[in-house]
């Protein structure tokens, strides 16, 4: 893990890799509090024992943007920011799942600082992250992603 006081501080690790996250494992509670949280219950998430019939591997699969919106926290398993000031999620130019994450999947995060840019009264910064799946030959998320630090 690394430690930095700002996150602006990463234009200093463009073009670096750094230790990916610690792993997490995805249950079945994770899956069903996202749903609740964004309305998305389809089967193939929700329903255990349909999936256990209809699935290939018998099991349910977390939501991708569930993938997506683990990035942060488990971010703060790569780097840790001292002294936080003003940073704004930007977005992402681009989010790919090559693979589905089924329930007791076990996923890191890979992190690289691609690109750092001066804005006005602040710095982009731009990140590629993969989030490997544990055993699998296809990771579970690719995103590039951006923060706007002031």
């Amino acid at each position: 893990m690394i430690e930095i006081e700002k996150i602006n501080e990463l234009e200093r690790y463009v073009g670096h890799g750094f230790e990916p996250s610690g792993w997490l494992t995805i249950t079945q509670q994770m899956i069903d509090h996202f749903a609740d949280a964004t309305g998305d219950r389809n089967w193939y998430h929700c329903d255990v024992e349909r999936c256990a019939r209809e699935m290939p591997d018998g099991k349910t699969i977390a939501h991708g943007l569930m993938t997506l919106s683990l990035v942060p926290g488990m971010t703060n398993d790569i780097m840790r920011v001292t002294r936080h000031g003003r940073a704004l999620n930007y977005g992402c130019d681009r989010v790919r799942y090559p693979a589905p994450v089924p329930v007791g999947s076990r996923l890191r995060l890979h992190m690289q600082v691609t690109e750092a840019s001066a804005q006005k009264g602040g710095t982009m910064i731009r990140r590629a992250f993969t989030m490997e799946i544990e055993g699998s030959d296809r990771p579970a998320l690719i995103a590039d992603m951006l923060t706007l630090a002031y």
